[in-house]
């Protein structure tokens, strides 16, 4: 008798949501396609214990859609987490959406994806991501209410990238405090990866308080603006990751931290704006950890933009905005601390005050 042996590529695709590596218990995955628009998206709820789950859309060219299923579900999880350390009264959402942003984006795509967010009846609320603009936001604002990031001139409290990249900022002053004793980045080799709205602001704050800026990114006209804005230097070696810099700040796509990069990193400092740097949270964190190198966790740090998006329902102003995110320098501090007493991560540290607050919550509504 013959036995038919699946490989576990084929194993993974029986069950393609539930059996994917990054499914952590989501509450739902919405698959929305409109062939009259070309619309292909993916809305991943992670969890809405402590509030509607609120999170950017992202769209971007992804090589399959099994990319673009796994980058949804990392990135709604770390939503959750995000909005729980930050003391937000949010759960954890993304969207995706499948294309090329410069190239297949329209007004009727963005309208029709906005009707599938208000199909969800307020369970997610959308905001602006990777390949979207405050613009985008305003569009998908016409067909529903579930929708953040909406232009200032509209109600809104306009583009988030700027209170992101000041979150950012406040992290990455306040790891240098933990690994160089202070937070003043004067003097300090800073190479900034991925030079987008969010990168080009961290250029700025770090150039004005007097850091060396290296910037690197795929865009060459991108890289020529900022040069000459900002007097930052474009990055000419061969590894990014091996630069002689103190502080790497990711602030492009995910995972850039893994088996292929932690080896060759100089730097004693990574502080940036991507989502899911971590190509393996416990494996890489534990490489970083032995190597001595201060991580300051993304799901923190770059928790500006949500601070800032969840002003327009919480009606607090641009005062309480700044002020929110800066404390993620008090909080990025405590991390720290807490990962050094209790021997874990960085990462551990903070995703362990994270699950707690969202645990306590649904203990005390049980």
């Amino acid at each position: 008798m013959e036995v038919d042996v699946l490989s576990l590529d084929q194993l993974d695709k029986i069950a393609p949501v539930f059996g994917q590596q990054s499914f952590n218990d989501h509450e739902q995955i919405v698959f929305c396609n409109d062939p009259d628009t070309g619309l292909k998206a993916i809305i991943g709820i992670h969890n809405t214990v402590l509030g509607p789950a609120l999170g950017g859309t992202r769209m971007w060219n992804y090589a399959t859609e099994w990319d673009a299923l796994n980058d949804v579900l990392r990135l709604s999880r770390g939503m959750s987490f995000k909005s729980a350390i930050t003391g937000l009264n949010l759960g954890g959402g993304k969207a995706v959406i499948i294309g090329d942003a410069k190239t297949q984006k329209t007004p009727e795509l963005m309208k029709r994806f906005g009707e599938f967010v208000h199909s969800l009846s307020g369970k997610y609320i959308t905001a602006e991501d990777v390949g979207m603009e405050t613009a985008d936001m305003d569009l998908v604002r016409t067909v529903t209410p579930y929708v953040t990031g909406i232009s200032e001139d509209k109600g809104g409290a306009g583009n988030p990238s700027p209170i992101t990249a000041y979150g950012v900022f406040m992290g990455m002053k306040a790891a240098a405090q933990y690994a160089y004793g202070s937070d003043n980045l004067e003097g300090k080799k800073v190479l900034v990866q991925g030079i987008g709205h969010v990168g080009e602001v961290l250029v700025e704050h770090i150039t004005n308080e007097g850091g060396e800026v290296y910037i690197s990114d795929i865009n060459q006209q991108r890289l020529e603006s900022v040069r000459d804005s900002y007097g930052a230097k474009i990055f000419t070696g061969e590894n990014v990751y091996a630069a002689d810099v103190d502080i790497y700040a990711p602030c492009a796509l995910g995972a850039t931290i893994n088996d292929n990069t932690i080896n060759a990193l100089k730097a004693k400092v990574i502080a940036g704006a991507a989502n899911n740097q971590l190509a393996d949270e416990n494996l890489h964190g534990h490489m970083l950890q032995e190597r001595g190198i201060v991580y300051a966790p993304d799901f923190l740090i770059n928790a500006g933009g949500i601070i800032n998006v969840y002003a327009e329902l919480e009606n607090y102003d641009k005062q309480e905005i700044i002020r929110k995110t800066e404390n993620i320098f008090d909080t990025t501090l405590e991390i720290l601390s807490m990962a050094e007493t209790e021997g874990i991560t960085s990462h551990q540290a903070a995703l362990k005050i994270a699950v707690e607050r969202i645990e306590n919550r649904k203990n005390s509504q049980s």
